[in-house]
């Protein structure tokens, strides 16, 4: 599979906002977009006004990017989300929220979406008991995400356990950090996503 193997700060400095893609180091003073705030580049601090189609792109990237997903990925997404009853942008983004590692991210079981994707795939979570290590899964209103019982004995997810109880989660989801686990509550609503994308634009992108 195709990964993208540069610096993650720039892919923010190129969005010009923060995505949030390395956990607790975008809170902090280290992070790039508060000490570089303009795109990488030798011509990054020259502002350029964006077509409309330049915008529309800029969504679609961000949204992309937000979601680790690949550009194959996010079309089918799309396509699926336009088969859907209901509004086609926020049929995307709940799609998009429904990923295992978005939950697991949500639920403070990883500090970003690239490191919750990296421990679905090592096999550490669990969906109605049953192993999952597909990041793609989508979950479902009912659906129980535990941490497996042998992973729960690392280092690594006794410090998750710890810092899991000082984070949000979304009103659609439950979390239980003393136990590892969490569940799914009902499908999430457009206003309970708070990701910074104006999907009506990806929508606008794809229609043309």
């Amino acid at each position: 599979m195709a990964r993208y193997k540069e610096s993650t700060c720039r892919l923010c400095r190129r969005e010009g906002i923060k995505l949030f893609l390395k956990g607790d180091r975008c809170y902090s003073d280290k992070c790039a977009v508060a000490r570089r705030p303009y795109a990488p580049g030798q011509h990054g601090q020259v502002k350029k006004k964006l077509s409309e189609y330049g915008l529309q792109l800029r969504e679609k990237q961000k949204a992309r990017r937000i979601y680790g997903i690949l550009e194959r990925q996010f079309s089918n997404y799309f396509e699926k989300a336009e088969r859907m009853k209901g509004v086609t942008g926020e049929n995307l983004l709940i799609l998009l929220e429904r990923r295992l590692d978005n939950v697991v991210y949500r639920l403070g079981f990883a500090d970003s979406r690239a490191q919750a994707r990296m421990l679905v795939r090592q096999g550490h979570f669990t969906v109605n008991g049953q192993k999952v290590n597909i990041p793609s899964y989508l979950v479902r209103p009912g659906d129980v995400i535990a941490v497996r019982e042998k992973s729960k004995e690392s280092p690594l997810f006794k410090e998750i356990a710890a810092a899991a109880a000082h984070r949000t989660v979304p009103a659609w989801l439950k979390a239980d950090p003393a136990a590892l686990e969490g569940h799914v509550l009902a499908l999430p609503t457009r206003e309970q996503i708070d990701v910074p994308v104006q999907e009506h634009l990806i929508v606008e992108l794809y229609s043309k």
